[in-house]
C-alpha cells in the first residue's frame, strides 16, 4: 500500500445524470461555502449548470456521454481529483453506461471518497477530513505494473 496525503483543499469532481442535476444543485447551493473552499471540476452541462448557479469558478471536461466521464477517471488515476460527487440515475438506463463503470471502477481503485447519493455527499462533506489532511491509502499498482511487464514478456 502507498499513502498519498489529500490536502485541506480537496479536489472535487461533481457529475449528475439529468434526472439528478437538479437534486445536485440543491446540494450544491446547501453546501455553497464549504465547496468554494475547495477546486471543482465537473462534466460539461453539469459544470456550465453549477457554475452559473453558484458563481464558482469550475473546471468543467466534455459532457459525459461525449467523454467527460473518461476526462474525470483520468483525473482520478493521476491523482488530481480526490473526492466524486456524481449523483447517477439508478432507474434511467444512459447510452454511456460502460463510462459510468469505468469512472466509479476508478475511484474505487484509488480509494477516493465517493458520493452517488445526496445522504453520502452530506455524510462526506460535513466530515472534519474535508478540511484536514488525509493520508489516502492506494494500492501498490507499480509492483502491480511490473509484474504485469514480467507476465507479458
Amino acid at each position: 500500500m502507498k499513502e498519498i496525503s489529500l490536502k485541506p483543499r480537496k479536489h472535487i469532481a461533481l457529475i449528475a445524470h439529468d434526472n439528478n442535476k437538479n437534486d445536485l444543485l440543491a446540494w450544491a447551493k446547501f453546501n455553497q461555502g464549504t465547496l468554494a473552499l475547495h477546486e471543482l471540476y465537473a462534466t460539461g452541462t453539469t459544470g456550465a449548470f453549477l457554475e452559473e448557479a453558484l458563481g464558482i469558478p469550475i473546471v468543467k471536461f466534455m459532457s459525459g456521454p461525449l467523454g467527460g466521464d473518461q476526462q474525470i477517471g483520468a483525473k482520478i488515476a493521476e491523482g488530481v481529483i480526490n473526492f466524486l460527487v456524481f449523483f447517477w440515475d439508478p432507474l434511467e438506463p444512459q447510452p454511456h453506461d460502460p463510462d459510468v463503470k469505468a469512472l466509479l471502477r476508478l475511484a474505487v481503485l484509488w480509494n477516493i471518497p465517493t458520493a452517488n447519493n445526496r445522504a453520502t455527499a452530506d455524510f462526506i462533506i460535513s466530515s472534519p477530513l474535508m478540511v484536514e489532511e488525509y493520508l489516502r491509502t492506494t494500492p501498490d499498482l507499480d509492483r502491480y505494473i511490473q509484474s504485469h511487464r514480467r507476465i507479458n514478456k
